[in-house]
């Protein structure tokens, strides 16, 4: 029995096989340049708010994007890779955001539009565009490569930091940093001819080109200028003197060589804590003495005063609190005792952010156990122990000695008168002179 085969069924089946296979190649293409979507579109759960513009924002390679008209109505959400209109040609870019955030990010961004206007969105992307944009990326490394060669060939002082191609091939972005103006007339011709495209070039700092590149910062987390961060916020070094934090260029400096743009996180909130916080100019005036302002915890309100302003000796620690209280005594010519109350000196000082608890997991914590653990000597053989206790008895009675080898004892078979004159005695003290000259008397 033969079956017929409904041909609009199959091709129905077929297509939307298709469609299916080309969201997945889609979703998988945009991860390589859509690891930073900058903001999130909380309203898309609401038709009314998406339905209120048709614009949307698209981003490209790293940190570019770009606001597009949506003329054609096509159904868009965020992650579609679509091919919008550029000049010349067409880019292949990722929707980042739709609806009415749109509207805002474009206010936030102070976004102008050209006098042609906005640019439209043509189509979500084929698997043609795919491929041109595939074989366009392909060449960005090479060209930045021979760019560079090309820079340094013509004396240009210049950095060609990275390469970015349009989506079908026909341009190239070439962004570049520079401490003063370069006249790269010369280089737009040389790299035209050379590459056949049109040539854009685009000056950036050295924070856009670690947001560009990308990183791992010394926290051991991603970068946040390539992570998260949209705005480059200006950063000085009395952000780290409102913190405290020694002015170390090697340590506030980032991978740009610029300061940290972590620097300004926490600067509000030292701020505020500060203001909370007596003067550090004024001495506290007690009957012990002057006391002098030496370091503060900021957050939990101790002060630690010294005896001496340029002294480290009796450093005494109190809270803010009984400083606001001695100034004011002060202020009516009275002088405390001392700067703790009896209250306070009963008290044991409290132990800032856990106490010991930090210690217990010290890798030290058992060096002192090692320490006062007795050595253990290492226990001689008998044997060795005789010989040497032997060899000092030798030693010390040469006598005894002779006695134990009498064959190495010298015979004296002639006595005293077989003295031997051309035979020299050694003379080994006061005695043995006295004895050598009465021999010599008895002989003559």
């Amino acid at each position: 029995m033969e079956y017929e085969i409904d041909k609009d069924a199959l091709e129905a089946f077929n297509a939307e096989s298709v469609l299916i296979n080309r969201e997945n190649r889609e979703r998988l293409k945009c991860r390589s340049f859509n690891a930073k979507l900058h903001t999130y579109n909380w309203l898309e759960d609401y038709p009314e708010m998406q339905d209120c513009t048709n614009l949307v924002e698209v981003q490209f390679k790293n940190t570019r994007k770009g606001f597009y008209v949506n003329s054609n109505n096509i159904e868009l959400k965020q992650g579609d890779v679509v091919a919008v209109e550029a000049l010349p040609g067409h880019d292949i870019g990722t929707v980042t955001l739709t609806g009415k955030l749109v509207l805002l990010q474009m206010r936030k961004n102070n976004y102008r539009p050209t006098d042609d206007g906005l640019r439209r969105v043509y189509r979500i992307a084929r698997d043609g565009d795919l491929e041109k944009y595939e074989l366009a990326k392909s060449r960005e490394e090479i060209t930045m490569i021979r760019s560079r060669e090309i820079a340094q060939d013509l004396g240009l002082e210049m950095k060609i930091g990275d390469v970015e191609y349009q989506g079908d091939g026909n341009k190239a972005i070439f962004y570049y940093i520079a401490d003063g103006r370069v006249d790269f007339r010369e280089l737009i011709k040389i790299l035209a001819s050379e590459f056949r495209v049109k040539i854009e070039m685009k000056q950036i700092g050295a924070r856009q080109e670690a947001g560009r590149i990308g990183g791992i910062g010394p926290c051991g987390r991603q970068l946040c200028c390539s992570g998260w961060l949209t705005n480059f916020v200006s950063v000085s070094t009395s952000a780290a003197r409102i913190q405290e934090l020694s002015i170390n260029p090697q340590k506030l400096a980032g991978q740009c060589a610029k300061l940290k743009c972590c620097l300004n996180y926490e600067v509000d909130a030292y701020i505020e804590a500060q203001k909370k916080l007596p003067s550090r100019e004024v001495p506290l005036e007690t009957k012990e003495g002057l006391y002098y302002h030496f370091k503060t915890d900021i957050f939990s309100g101790m002060m630690t005063y010294s005896m001496g302003r340029n002294s480290m000796s009796g450093f005494t620690t109190i809270h803010k609190d009984r400083v606001y209280e001695i100034i004011n005594l002060n202020r009516k010519g009275i002088k405390p005792d001392k700067l703790i109350t009896e209250a306070q000196e009963g008290q044991a000082p409290k132990e800032l952010y856990g106490g010991s608890s930090l210690n217990e997991d010290s890798i030290t914590r058992f060096d002192d156990s090692v320490k006062n653990k007795p050595k253990q000597r290492k226990r001689r053989r008998k044997s060795s122990v005789r010989r040497r206790n032997k060899n000092n008895q030798n030693r010390n009675n040469p006598d005894n000695s002779n006695q134990n080898n009498p064959a190495k004892v010298p015979s004296n078979k002639g006595g005293a008168n077989n003295h031997n004159p051309n035979k020299k005695t050694l003379n080994r003290g006061p005695s043995n002179r006295g004895k050598g000259n009465d021999k010599g008397k008895e002989s003559k």
